[in-house]
């Protein structure tokens, strides 16, 4: 079996894994929010970004080749991730303390992970609308990070197509693709695999706010780095 090094740890993997399905696999984590196993990798949020021999690469996309030295704990690399958290804080309205996702949020547990805790950036502050016109989901776009996790649910596992991406570089947003851009004039339903992705708290469940009392949420139990990507969609057995 092949191997590479991963922070001077040998990783094993087979012919077409990726750096990530390869350090996933061994329980190894490398920091990541578009990222999930079950969907093809497009490498959007650029937060797995490694070092691999000097070049820097996103772990989802790049595939493990025999002998590769990866640093994914420099300082260097995690001076990196952070700089991309505090643009993605301060390109939303990321309001952790009143949050409903708060302790259950991959984009707050990445950001402490890697010691990221305030921006460095100035604030945005973009106007952006909530969607409550569904009888079960609502859509905060406030906090969208544009992982597009919800576009590849909804179309490789619903066969829906609710979700999409419009605009290019600052001025792209998650939109809802019906005539009138509402949520409730969609065929989505709250079983549906596009609600249950998000990393973050833009696709909400209706009518169980603050289910889970503080100190009992996903991240407040187990840190990031060992919480699988199925228990951090959905699914909270650990």
């Amino acid at each position: 079996m092949s191997t590479f090094l991963l922070d001077g740890k040998t990783i094993p993997f087979t012919e077409g894994q990726t750096i990530m399905d390869a350090a996933l696999a061994a329980g190894e984590y490398i920091p990541h929010l578009c990222h999930n196993p079950e969907f093809t990798p497009h490498g959007s949020c650029r937060v797995c970004v490694v070092n691999i021999n000097g070049r820097f690469a996103s772990a989802c996309t790049q595939p493990a080749v025999d002998g590769m030295e990866i640093d994914n704990s420099s300082r260097q690399v995690n001076d990196y991730r952070k700089s991309l958290l505090q643009m993605l804080f301060v390109e939303g309205n990321h309001v952790c303390p009143g949050c409903e996702k708060s302790g259950a949020c991959q984009l707050q547990a990445v950001a402490y992970y890697v010691g990221m805790l305030s921006p460095r950036f100035t604030h945005f502050f973009p106007r952006r609308d909530v969607d409550a016109s569904h009888p079960d989901i609502a859509i905060d776009f406030n906090r969208c990070i544009l992982c597009e996790l919800c576009v590849r649910a909804s179309r490789d596992v619903d066969g829906k197509n609710i979700f999409a991406v419009n605009g290019r570089g600052i001025k792209a947003h998650l939109v809802v693709d019906t005539p009138s851009g509402k949520l409730g004039d969609s065929a989505i339903t709250a079983q549906d695999k596009a609600v249950q992705v998000c990393p973050v708290g833009a696709i909400l469940p209706k009518n169980r706010g603050y289910d889970a009392p503080i100190g009992q949420r996903l991240y407040d139990r187990f840190p990031v780095s060992v919480v699988g990507d199925a228990a951090a969609n959905g699914n909270n057995k650990k």
